[in-house]
């Protein structure tokens, strides 16, 4: 199958007729060409994208809002086969894009459907000086939005939803790693009745099609979600030329566990948060740390829930850890496990390419549970991104805070206690834009989300996404 990028409402090859193969992470084989965009191409979906501008700019709110909420009613219509394309891509279990994925989609355009409609200015009165002052919230133009390949839909829509809702033209990129429900979410807005131009597709590679985005001199704004060099090399460019700038970039999170913590729920939540979709979740908690009390009662029975979590293919209803979403990708996750070797670390269960039968091919591996006895070591300070999460005890507040917040990343922290003082002390010492208290994962699309340190720079989500896609005017009328 041939994906073709999505230009003003209709879809075209690529024009200088490049192609780059997309493969089934649960196999290993090829089963489509991807275009690889150069220049041309995204300056063609910027003229028709800037072609369309004027016009959206100018819709209602209330006709935005239609369209939007008519994408997510057309989402959710077509869950079976998004949900199918979303597994076959990234390799996750089916009941979790099914669960997840694709709901979520559906959640986010049909929140900024709603949230533009109560998106408010600010006025100010200036008494004694017969004065009034006004603030305009008028959209950027042109913007740019570079999704990655873990979560692609659901990222692929945070972007783009509020991107569109207040009013721009987008020219996006999904990861060329996940393409294809980008690619079917184009024939959803065309049958929305998007107006041509208002959202443009363009497939490639990062360093070619991506570069091409970030450095177009018309472009107002880049929306990036991915690996921090890559963020840091995103903002080297854009920044000189004065473009707004959201990167949701690494994180490498703690999972603080005290001894008076709901064990149960602990145990079970804990087993999610390091595995769920293959750990390939940039809020994954990868570093435990354990009260030294609890220890070995934790680690014995996390190693064991976590032997029982099936490896298997995506499709099949017990598989709780599918395919890695590339052969590279596998190959760096694994050396990370010989590097944890080489600096002590025990593995305690896991670390192994696993072979699921008639897949002998796909990107499996073991969900894998280290012992360190140092937070300094590699595997704690790097992200790793895969089935991999190492364990430590500790025995003073301090101490844990301390090594929850050594790390160059800032992304989020995950703290079980039912202390309510000692949930306060470390809710504002975590060095985290995001702390979970007793669960993990719990999201509300109207908070603000992103991180601190090298895991970003801005916020997504809610009101703070629609900031950032306007740039606020004030006007002052003397009466």
């Amino acid at each position: 199958m041939h994906i073709q990028n999505f230009i003003n409402g209709n879809f075209q090859n690529p024009l200088s007729n490049d192609w780059i193969p997309n493969y089934n992470p649960s196999s290993g084989d090829v089963y489509g060409q991807i275009p690889n965009s150069s220049k041309e191409d995204v300056d063609a979906a910027y003229e028709a994208a800037n072609l369309a501008f004027n016009r959206w700019s100018q819709t209602t709110l209330e006709e935005r809002s239609r369209i939007l909420l008519k994408i997510s009613e057309l989402i959710e219509s077509n869950l079976d086969r998004l949900a199918k394309a979303e597994s076959k891509d990234n390799g996750k279990p089916l009941w979790l894009a099914k669960a997840i994925d694709i709901p979520r989609a559906s959640s986010n355009f049909r929140f900024f459907a709603n949230a533009i409609t109560q998106f408010a200015s600010e006025s100010h009165e200036s008494i004694g000086q017969n004065a009034i002052n006004y603030t305009l919230r008028q959209p950027l133009g042109v913007v740019g939005c570079i999704s990655p390949w873990n979560l692609p839909l659901y990222l692929f829509t945070w972007k783009i939803a509020p991107a569109i809702a207040a009013g721009n033209c987008v020219i996006a990129k999904p990861s060329e790693v996940t393409p294809m429900t980008a690619y079917l979410l184009a024939e959803i807005c065309n049958e929305a009745g998007l107006p041509k131009g208002v959202l443009n597709i363009v497939h490639g590679l990062g360093t070619t099609t991506g570069q091409a985005i970030v450095e177009h001199s018309e472009i107002k704004a880049i929306s990036f979600t991915g690996g921090t060099s890559t963020g840091v090399h995103i903002a080297r460019t854009a920044a000189p030329m004065f473009k707004k700038l959201s990167l949701e970039l690494g994180g490498k999170n703690p999972n603080i566990i005290f001894a008076d913590c709901d064990y149960e729920d602990m145990l079970t939540t804990t087993v999610r948060s390091s595995f769920a979709n293959q750990g390939q979740i940039c809020l994954c908690g990868s570093r435990i740390f354990i009260e030294a009390s609890l220890y070995e009662k934790f680690k014995i029975d996390f190693i064991a829930r976590v032997t029982q979590l099936k490896v298997g293919h995506p499709s099949d209803t017990e598989t709780k850890v599918g395919a890695l979403v590339s052969k590279q990708h596998l190959e760096k996750v694994m050396s990370y496990i010989d590097i944890a070797k080489e600096e002590g670390g025990i593995v305690l269960t896991g670390g192994n390419k696993v072979k699921v039968k008639g897949y002998e091919n796909g990107y499996y591996l073991e969900p894998t549970i280290i012992e360190v006895t140092t937070d300094e070591c590699r595997v704690n300070q790097e992200e790793i991104f895969g089935p991999v999460v190492t364990i430590m005890p500790f025995t003073l507040e301090d101490q844990v805070l301390d090594m929850a917040n050594k790390v160059k990343y800032g992304l989020s922290a995950t703290l079980w206690t039912n202390d309510l003082k000692r949930t306060m002390r470390l809710s504002h010492k975590l060095q985290a834009g995001i702390v979970w208290v007793n669960t993990w994962l719990m999201r509300d699309l109207r908070t603000p989300f992103g991180g601190v340190k090298n895991s970003g720079v801005g916020r997504e989500g809610g009101f703070e996404a629609l900031r950032f896609f306007t740039e606020p005017k004030n006007v002052c009328i003397k009466y």
